[in-house]
């Protein structure tokens, strides 16, 4: 999930307009959405036949996302056009902000550095948010109250490791271990970047070199291969990001980041401005469905695609079923 972190170096225009040459259409499995009902989304009243396009990233999290955007709008009384798994953040962010569609969940350090290019992150999530908000607004854009969920870097262990380390459960707490229990499984990106491992180290009272984390303390992995070495024992701290489903699928917990390093990326729906004000029922949709989106709910439903297979329409459909907001069609 790494690819939202990045900026993309294809022209995101040429994709926008190869939809549009296209009527805005992408492989039919990707559209795939069960029937819905209402459940405590109901129809808006005297909505007739408007239309809304739903966008989203391709990545696991995203994709289910969209989904919940799709069922939730659908459920509505919205005719839906599913315009999920776009490949990459700046295309679909030009097809909302262009108008070619009217709706997707980002995250608010994405937009903040990738799509309005502030060199730094806010690690108060409430002040990203509202720095997000305003900047915005003058891009046709209007951002939804954040969700809980905070998909950004993070420390995990093993949870047996924890209890073994004298229960750590704080990245402050790293700090008073032995030099030796000080070890690292890191990507390299990571590893290199100006906001990334030294200057966590420093945050948390560390150097690197032989007196804080040895260079030897550091392993350096490729994506994915982080949480396997994590669980392996091959270090006793994997960066991760905190939504990922291979957290509670390998047993792994996340410390706690008390020194607020890590940048603020809550998901929250972001609407096309002009859509909004035309249906401005649309919030309270959403807005019953984003105070549920915690990273614990994430990362279940994350695992559910990744580790179980399952597919994202019918894992966010079996979420908002159970959460009441959708049942099965009549």
């Amino acid at each position: 999930m790494t690819n939202r972190r990045r900026r993309l170096v294809a022209p995101a225009t040429l994709l926008v307009a190869g939809l549009a040459l296209t009527g805005c259409g992408l492989s039919p499995a990707t559209s795939y959405v069960p029937a819905v009902g209402p459940g405590t989304i109901r129809p808006i009243p005297g909505l007739g036949n408007a239309s809304l396009t739903v966008t989203s990233k391709n990545f696991t999290e995203q994709l289910i996302l969209g989904k919940i955007a799709v069922l939730a709008a659908q459920a509505a009384g919205f005719e839906v056009t599913d315009l999920s798994n776009l490949p990459g953040s700046q295309p679909a962010r030009e097809l909302l902000a262009l108008g070619q569609a009217d709706f997707m969940w980002e995250y608010t350090g994405t937009a903040w550095l990738t799509y309005l290019a502030r060199s730094e992150g806010i690690p108060d999530q409430a002040a990203q948010w509202k720095a997000v908000h305003d900047a915005d607004l003058a891009n046709g854009l209007t951002w939804g109250s954040p969700a809980p969920m905070n998909n950004t870097y993070g420390l995990a262990i093993r949870s047996e490791a924890a209890a073994a380390l004298g229960g750590i459960s704080t990245m402050s707490q790293i700090a008073a271990l032995p030099v030796a229990e000080r070890t690292f499984c890191v990507e390299a990106e990571f590893n290199s970047r100006s906001d990334g491992f030294n200057p966590m180290l420093e945050t948390y009272g560390l150097e690197r070199g032989a007196a804080g984390v040895p260079d030897a303390n550091v392993g350096i992995y490729d994506g994915g291969a982080v949480y396997s070495a994590t669980d392996k024992g091959d270090c006793n701290f994997g960066e991760v990001f905190t939504t990922d489903g291979r957290i509670d699928s390998l047993g792994l917990t996340v410390l706690t980041d008390d020194r607020a390093f890590f940048p603020a990326y809550n998901v929250a729906p972001v609407y096309f401005t002009d859509t909004l004000t035309k249906h401005p029922e649309l919030a309270d949709v959403f807005d019953q469905i984003t105070p549920a989106l915690t990273d614990k709910v994430l990362r279940s439903l994350n695992r559910k695609v990744d580790v179980d297979g399952e597919e994202p329409a019918d894992v966010a459909f079996a979420w908002m079923k159970a959460r009441g907001f959708i049942t099965d069609p009549d």
